[in-house]
C-alpha cells in the first residue's frame, strides 16, 4: 500500500493568524494564498508553491504562530 504524500506549509516567522483562504478538500494551485499573517503591524500572505489539494488546516484566525509551525497540510497533484 503506498503511503500517501503530504506536504507541509510552515510559519515563516512568529506571526498572528487573520484570516484562511483554504478549507480541507479544497484544490490549490502554485501562487494562491492559503493563509494571511500579520506580524509588527505587517500583513503577509502565505502562498503555495505546488498545485494540490487541502488535506488538513491546523491553524485559526486569531492564532499566534511560531516559526517552523505547520499552518496547511497539502496533498500534491499527480
Amino acid at each position: 500500500m503506498a503511503r500517501e504524500q503530504v506536504t507541509e506549509i510552515l510559519a515563516e516567522m512568529v506571526a498572528n493568524v487573520l484570516s484562511l483562504s483554504v478549507a480541507p478538500g479544497d484544490s490549490v494551485a502554485p501562487g494562491d494564498t492559503v493563509v494571511l499573517l500579520e506580524s509588527m503591524k505587517m500583513e503577509i500572505p502565505v502562498l503555495v508553491e505546488i498545485a494540490g489539494t487541502v488535506r488538513a488546516v491546523k491553524v485559526a484566525p486569531g492564532d499566534v504562530v511560531q516559526e517552523g509551525d505547520i499552518l496547511v497540510e497539502l496533498t500534491p497533484a499527480t
